[in-house]
């Protein structure tokens, strides 16, 4: 973990002098500080902005952290954030603005980066990605203003992946097309010229999948909610996000249909809901009315909501079918709104519980919440569905992708096509 810069950290505890946080209190402020700014290196989040306070909190709350601690660690920030500004207000000196800090203008980017993911509407997960390789890109510039950042750079950094780094061929394409956005999009400047670039090796990757039995027995080590999580993302075929992001209104019962809204690539598709989970999603539905009816008790603002839809229908995020599936366990609290609401299961505990779970059950392979999500292809397979069919349920845009499935199986299963009139 990072350590906190000194001039940073003189700052922050002028403020805590200030604020009359007790001595006692004083290491405890440090530390939610440094830990801080070590998410947002992370994960590609603003540290000089108030937006990055919600999903750290997020993070602290799927670590268990309680709610006291919470909003210590809350306080510590806006505090931080407050002393940035102090120290911006501060005139500077004429060589100072004439050469502005290189850390500062990488900042810069980041926030021009997620407004321009914003306004064209790409996923959280794009925005991630993109700023964690601009991260990557700054930290291999040695923090090189990046004014001053050319396309030869960029040759070199991918170069530095595939050689030194020894990245998979996916992972460098990955940074090149976050590359290429940034430079067509942000910096307007050419990106051209990477016909020597070191290209990585491209693996023949074979996706892990379970029996049948295994899959049950993993299930069967798993307590509520993950088991009734790990049912549907094996039963429908879904990624870890799409599972525990499933608003009510999304199943439909009459014609036992799931609608993944907002898959990878921001793309909707449509799953058949396994006839044997209904009665337990319904049970799961009683739940959440239950809890519904227990939060707007206590002056519940309401769930989370699609962006846009929280402005366009304000009463929506109390109503039933907005409500996630699989709530979490505590309500959020929105740093400047003073707003509960509620998030979905979070996706590391998900990860954490179906780990634990397939090492009780002692199975000799590596096993993840996607290894059910693999399973389910590699089943499909075996039962002779058209890899078209396979493709679409998978939310697949090329069929390349489903077709390593092929591997999973003993070919040998699958039916020989024929013409009718032999059959």
């Amino acid at each position: 973990m990072l350590d906190i810069p000194i001039n940073v950290k003189r700052r922050f505890l002028e403020g805590l002098n200030r604020e009359s946080v007790p001595d006692n209190q004083k290491p405890h402020y440090l530390k939610w500080l440094r830990y801080f700014l070590d998410f947002c290196r992370k994960n590609s989040e603003l540290h000089s902005d108030s937006s990055s306070i919600e999903p750290f909190l997020l993070k602290l709350s799927a670590k268990g952290q309680d709610t006291f601690r919470q909003n210590q660690a809350a306080s510590a920030v806006r505090l931080y954030l407050e002393t940035l500004k102090e120290a911006e207000a501060k005139p500077v000196s004429p060589v100072s603005s004439s050469d502005p800090d290189p850390a500062v203008q990488w900042d810069e980017t980041i926030l021009s980066l997620k407004n321009k993911i914003a306004t064209l509407q790409y996923s959280k997960n794009t925005y991630r990605t993109y700023a964690g390789w601009l991260r990557r890109f700054q930290s291999f510039l040695e923090d090189k203003s990046p004014v001053l950042a050319t396309a030869e750079d960029a040759a070199r950094f991918f170069t530095h992946l595939a050689t030194v780094d020894k990245v998979a061929a996916t992972t460098q394409n990955q940074a090149f097309n976050a590359l290429l956005f940034v430079f067509k999009n942000l910096w307007k400047r050419e990106f051209e010229g990477f016909d020597g670039v070191a290209r990585a090796k491209t693996s023949n990757y074979i996706p892990t999948f379970m029996s049948r039995e295994e899959v049950d027995l993993v299930i069967s080590k798993l307590k509520h909610p993950v088991n009734l999580i790990a049912k549907l993302m094996y039963g429908c075929g879904l990624r870890r996000f799409e599972a525990v992001g499933i608003r009510i209104n999304a199943m439909n019962f009459d014609t036992n249909i799931l609608t993944v809204h907002d898959g990878k690539g921001k793309k909707d598709r449509t799953v058949p809901l396994p006839v044997s989970l209904i009665p337990e999603i319904q049970r799961q539905i009683r739940r959440v009315k239950w809890l519904l009816a227990k939060d707007c008790e206590s002056g519940y603002d309401g769930v989370f909501m699609p962006s846009g839809m929280s402005r366009k229908f304000k009463s929506a995020a109390k109503d039933l079918p907005w409500q996630w599936l699989f709530p979490a366990p505590k309500l959020t609290l929105v740093h400047g709104a003073d707003e509960m609401r509620r998030y979905h299961y979070h996706e590391t505990k998900v990860g954490d519980a179906v780990r634990k779970a397939a090492k009780e059950a002692m199975l000799t392979k590596r096993v993840t919440p996607h290894t059910f999500r693999h399973s389910f292809a590699s089943h499909l397979l075996q039962a002779n569905y058209d890899i078209r069919t396979i493709q679409q349920l998978m939310g697949h845009g090329d069929l390349r992708t489903t077709m390593r499935y092929t591997h999973t199986v003993n070919m040998k299963t699958v039916k020989e096509p024929k013409s009718p009139l032999d059959f």
